[in-house]
């Protein structure tokens, strides 16, 4: 997870601490139903129209995984933060989602395996984007996709990961790739943004 305002990382912040206030950015809470709708066509863009089991990597407090438990999808969530996973929990009570703590890079999901796994925010920040990588496509099952949600922020320092190094990541170990550039969504941040979004949905 990052703070998209100033570049911090998952290692620079008590997520616990900040999981109270998490929701009010409009891109995490999607309390705005414009917001929410549009996260919402996104995601059954980049999911499968059948039920799929989804697993939802640094989950935060739940706000996709809730959008694709909508949409049919069975929900798996993790986080590093207990009180972000208890949130989620909250959010998703009643529906057919589970949510653990644990180590979004090796998640605690034994011999599990997906047709989705979604990552929002969290490899531009990691030592080693493309290990993680190689390690999540092992939990997909063959045909799955994942789903990578990034960027570069800010002007003056930024950091992130640009569209072109995942891909470049990607390219031994997904069939095809698809770029999908957000910078020009207002609508997905709650505002209008100048550094670079996207998503990349590889199938493997």
């Amino acid at each position: 997870m990052t703070n998209e305002s100033d570049g911090t990382t998952s290692a620079d912040v008590d997520w616990d601490a900040q999981a109270a206030v998490f929701d009010d950015e409009p891109d995490h809470g999607l309390r705005d139903p414009k917001v929410r709708q549009a996260w919402a066509g996104r995601l059954r863009d980049w999911l499968p129209e059948r039920p799929s089991d989804f697993l939802d990597l640094g989950c935060g407090t739940g706000s996709l995984s809730l959008l694709a438990a909508e949409q049919g999808h069975r929900v798996t969530g993790v986080d590093s933060s207990p009180a972000m996973v208890d949130l989620a929990r909250a959010k998703l009570a009643g529906r057919d989602a589970v949510f653990l703590v644990g180590d979004a890079v090796a998640p605690p999901v034994g011999e599990q395996r997906f047709d989705v796994v979604l990552v929002r925010h969290v490899l531009w920040a990691l030592p080693d984007p493309g290990r993680a990588l190689r390690h999540w496509r092992e939990l997909l099952r063959p045909g799955g996709r994942l789903v990578l949600i990034e960027g570069v922020w800010g002007t003056v320092s930024p950091v992130g990961l640009p569209a072109d190094r995942l891909t470049a990541l990607l390219a031994p170990l997904a069939g095809q790739v698809r770029v999908d550039r957000l910078s020009g969504e207002a609508l997905l941040w709650g505002r209008d943004v100048a550094d670079e979004r996207y998503a990349v949905v590889a199938t493997v």
